[in-house]
Parts: C-alpha cells; sequence; structure tokens
C-alpha cells in the first residue's frame, strides 16, 4: 500500500530530487552522456543497446522529429566506435497515429543501422500494439534479414504460438532474434499469466522453443532462477556462445551481470537515455510500484 502510494506521488516530486534516484538507471540526459556510459560499459566487456527515451506521442511532426534523433544517434554512435545497437518503440514513431508512416520512418532509422552492418531492436508494448509491431518486425526483416530483431513477452499467453508463426523466416544464416522478457504493462488475466510461477514457465519455454528452432534468443532478465534455468538449457542443447546473448538494465544487479560474464557469456545492457527521463522513470514505478520503497531509501540516502 504505501509503495502504490509513494509511486503515485513521485510524479509530482521536484524533478532534481527523483533525478537522486533515477541517474542510476538512466544513462544520461543526453546523446554525449549515454556514449560516454555506453563506452564504459563496452570497457567491461559489455555490449550495450541504445535507446532514445520516450513512447507515446501526440502529432507526426513528433514522429518526424524522433526519427532524425535516432538517425543522429546511430552516427554519432558508430563514429565513437560503441560495440553497440540500437532499441525503439513504435508508437515514438507514430505507431498509433499512422501506422504506414511510423513504419517508413522506422524503415529509415533500419536501413541507417544497417548501413554500418548494425542491428535495431524493435519494442513489444502493451497489447493493443502486439500484432502490429510483430507485422511490422516481419516486413522489416523480409528486407533487412540480418539487422532487425524483435522484443516478446513471456507472460501473455499468445507468445509461444507467436514463435511458431515466425518458424519460416528462420534461417541458420540470418535466424530470428527475439529478446525474451517477463512483460511489464498491465494486462488482463485473459490474455496474460499472472503468477510469478506461470511467467517464469513459459519464459523458460521459448527460450527452448527458440534454441530448439535455432532461433537467436536474448534472454533478458535478472530473475536468477531464470537465468539458472536458462543456463540449464544452454547446456542442454549444447548452444554455442554466439548464439544467444544475456541482456539486463542499465544500473541494476551490477554483480549478477558481473557473475554472468565470468561465466564466459555474452551481456548486452540497455541504455536508456533522453530529456523525457522523468515521465520514463514515473512510469515504470507505476508498472512496478514495489520499487517505490527502493527509491524512498535512495531519496533519504541521498538526499
Amino acid at each position: 500500500m504505501i509503495n502504490t502510494l509513494i509511486a503515485g506521488l513521485l510524479p509530482h516530486m521536484p524533478k532534481k530530487l527523483v533525478w537522486l534516484f533515477s541517474k542510476e538507471y538512466i544513462a544520461g540526459e543526453n546523446l554525449a552522456e549515454a556514449i560516454v556510459n555506453a563506452k564504459k560499459l563496452n570497457a567491461q566487456g559489455i555490449l550495450t543497446t541504445l535507446d532514445v527515451l520516450g513512447e507515446f506521442i501526440t502529432t507526426l511532426a513528433e514522429a518526424e522529429a524522433n526519427k532524425k534523433e535516432y538517425l543522429e544517434v546511430i552516427e554519432a554512435a558508430e563514429s565513437a566506435g560503441v560495440e553497440g545497437n540500437y532499441s525503439l518503440k513504435p508508437t515514438f514513431f507514430g505507431l498509433l497515429l499512422d501506422k504506414n508512416v511510423a513504419y517508413g520512418h522506422i524503415r529509415e532509422v533500419v536501413a541507417k543501422a544497417a548501413s554500418f552492418g548494425n542491428f535495431v531492436r524493435i519494442d513489444m508494448e502493451d497489447s493493443p500494439c502486439t500484432d502490429m509491431e510483430i507485422e511490422l518486425y516481419k516486413k522489416l526483416k523480409a528486407e533487412f534479414p540480418a539487422n532487425v530483431g524483435l522484443v516478446i513477452q513471456a507472460y501473455l499467453k499468445r507468445t509461444l504460438k507467436d514463435l511458431e508463426k515466425m518458424q519460416d523466416m528462420n534461417t541458420p544464416e540470418n535466424p530470428v532474434n527475439l529478446r525474451v522478457c517477463k512483460g511489464i504493462y498491465v494486462e488482463p488475466e485473459s490474455i496474460a499469466y499472472k503468477k510469478y510461477g506461470d511467467i517464469n514457465e513459459y519464459f523458460l519455454r521459448d527460450i527452448e522453443y527458440m534454441f530448439q528452432q535455432n532461433m537467436y534468443p536474448a534472454i533478458a532478465t535478472h530473475d536468477v532462477p531464470l537465468i539458472e534455468g536458462a543456463y540449464k538449457l544452454i547446456d542442454k542443447y549444447q548452444v554455442p556462445q554466439e548464439k544467444y546473448e544475456f541482456q539486463m538494465l542499465y544500473g541494476i544487479t551490477p554483480s549478477l551481470r558481473r557473475s554472468i560474464l565470468d561465466k564466459g557469456h555474452r551481456m548486452r545492457v540497455y541504455v536508456p537515455f533522453g530529456k523525457q527521463w522523468f515521465g520514463y522513470c514515473t512510469r515504470r514505478l507505476k508498472e512496478n510500484p514495489k520499487m517505490a520503497g527502493m527509491v524512498l531509501k535512495a531519496l533519504f540516502m541521498k538526499g
């Protein structure tokens, strides 16, 4: 109850106060800071995926501006020699305003990354976007088979069937590349598993199916039982290290991240940045009120 109350109050607190907590989990308020922090991760043997913070927009002019920003991000990151790729949210490019315009913008971003031999991950958003984002991914993968991936959410009851439908796009040269996460959006029980055990079970089922089909899973979790379950599947199917990776969020469980690296597994860290950090942080707290206690502790310790 108290965590939910704090999470509800946080958007009304002064930004400077919230930043005391948020700066550990945001790679910067601008591109220059994000590149510096991405390079620090690279120096530790960690790959990155850069993401400009921002989601739903209200005008196509904003979508155009966001596309231009992403093109600049790619140009700057490639020039700086960042070892990593890029993530984006389709609603940031106008998916809910005009899906054809959004596709055109995202295609330009993917083409830009592809010109450097690089890769773009399409994030999965809440359930009204699921079909559109899978369609977007399939269309782009047909044109850029090695340069685009998608996110799937293990808590959605449809996910295994979605994986099966992607099998026709999967080839040894350019496997289907999917970040597997639990899912963070509040969805109805009719379409999403709610229990911790059920979500974990299907998370590992998704990964196992991908290994069986020689797809490329990006195993995105900070949950120790899931990491240990993934280790067992890697051993079971004798999966080469170049055919999967683990992924974590910026600033979260660094010691666990290091333990995965020390075992010889590939690690990639999601590097969010940008002027919309405040909205990102407050939304995430509403989605996961348990984090609010951590925020309060951080504020008192650092304030």
